[in-house]
């Protein structure tokens, strides 16, 4: 594919959705700013119930999608699908689906500036605001990014439902788990699943799905 229309194609299937993406994130976080919901009884239930088992399972749950875990199990991934599939589609994929949710997330969550859930935080509250859980969208990039590729790769039907599976409740995890720590209300997470939904699809049409001609070379340089 000649360099214009590759450049052509990204725009349009990369850069566009991008743009759309913040612009819609920041309108949500504005509209609910806007309309309160009445959504914090749902964290005071939470942090009503809490005990001692729940606070360290979910520990462990919100650190599925911590930074530094993020970063490191996606360059983890990207060498492996390099390594194992010989080329580098699958691994610009995943990159593209962690970074494209970052980059939202970074560009948004301090000009809406949604204050935390008025409970007590069993985490170090970041200086991010609440809006969206930066640690739902990363988790959805992730595991269904990986998701998605493992299950392109494999045949066997009943293996595949295993790897999806898994790939789901990852971030329905680290959903609750943020939650019930008191570190996001129901909107922030909720959002944080439909963005990184968002970046996966985005960045499978554009990349998993990218037409034929264009030479995985190509691919590489253009990223």
């Amino acid at each position: 594919m000649p360099r214009t229309e590759l450049v052509k194609y990204y725009a349009l299937t990369l850069l566009l959705p991008l743009l759309l993406l913040t612009g819609m994130t920041y309108g949500a976080g504005k509209l609910i700013l806007a309309w309160p919901t009445g959504e914090a009884s749902v964290s005071r239930s939470l942090a009503a119930g809490r005990t001692s088992l729940w606070n360290t399972l979910t520990d462990f749950g919100s650190s599925l999608s911590d930074t530094p875990d993020i970063v490191a199990l996606t360059a983890a991934a990207v060498i492996v699908f390099r390594l194992v599939y010989k080329r580098w589609r699958e691994s610009i994929f995943l990159v593209a689906a962690v970074w494209s949710q970052s980059l939202i997330f970074l560009a948004v969550t301090e000009s809406v500036g949604r204050h935390r859930p008025p409970v007590q935080h069993l985490d170090p509250a970041p200086p991010t605001s609440s809006f969206p859980s930066g640690h739902v969208s990363a988790a959805v990039a992730l595991y269904c990014g990986v998701a998605l590729v493992l299950t392109t790769h494999v045949r066997n039907r009943p293996l595949q439902v295993v790897i999806w599976v898994l790939g789901i409740a990852a971030p329905l995890t680290v959903a609750f788990s943020r939650l019930y720590r008191g570190m996001h209300f129901l909107t922030d997470v909720s959002w944080g699943l439909l963005l990184g939904a968002a970046c996966v699809v985005m960045a499978a049409r554009a990349i998993l799905k990218q037409p034929v001609r264009t030479s995985t070379s190509e691919l590489a340089r253009s990223a």
